[in-house]
């Protein structure tokens, strides 16, 4: 079996992520969309709604999993007997970004390889980042998300 990682804070899923994951189901059998833990980060959304959300996205998939884990996502990686690690390229700044990081797995961890996919030019500039502004600030950002997700207002 096939099995990818797409490990992310997913704070919030965007339409960027939901259409990396269906292109990802082209070439795994699983995919297991984990979301990382960071103490130090400040979430939006708590991880059972983020959880929720990407559940509710996938719900007609059963290869689409959805986990949370602590750590380094190359153990979990291992953990989770995961042969790839799937990760979205939107610009040449996120290239350079995750080309390090895949480098430095791969160093740590030979048995995984990193597959990137190149974002649609359409869905290229919707970031978790930029969603995140547009609704805290009490903006309509819908047209980021994907169709089953519905935010309180």
């Amino acid at each position: 079996m096939k099995r990818a990682i797409f490990p992310g804070s997913f704070d919030p899923l965007t339409k960027g992520h939901e259409a990396l994951v269906k292109r990802g189901l082209e070439l795994f059998d699983e995919i297991i969309v984990a979301i990382g833990t960071n103490a130090n980060k400040k979430y939006l959304f708590s991880l059972e709604e983020r959880i929720g959300f990407i559940q509710k996205t996938f719900d007609n998939e059963p290869r689409v999993k959805v986990e949370s884990y602590d750590g380094l996502t190359i153990e979990y990686c291992k953990q989770k007997e995961a042969q790839f690690m799937l990760r979205g390229l939107r610009t040449s700044a996120d290239f350079e970004f995750e080309r390090a990081i895949a480098q430095i797995n791969k160093e740590m961890m030979p048995t995984v390889e990193t597959v990137f996919l190149i974002t649609s030019a359409e869905l290229s500039a919707i970031s978790s980042s930029i969603v995140r502004d547009i609704i805290k600030n009490k903006g309509d950002a819908s047209p980021f998300l994907p169709s089953g997700i519905q935010l309180n207002s």
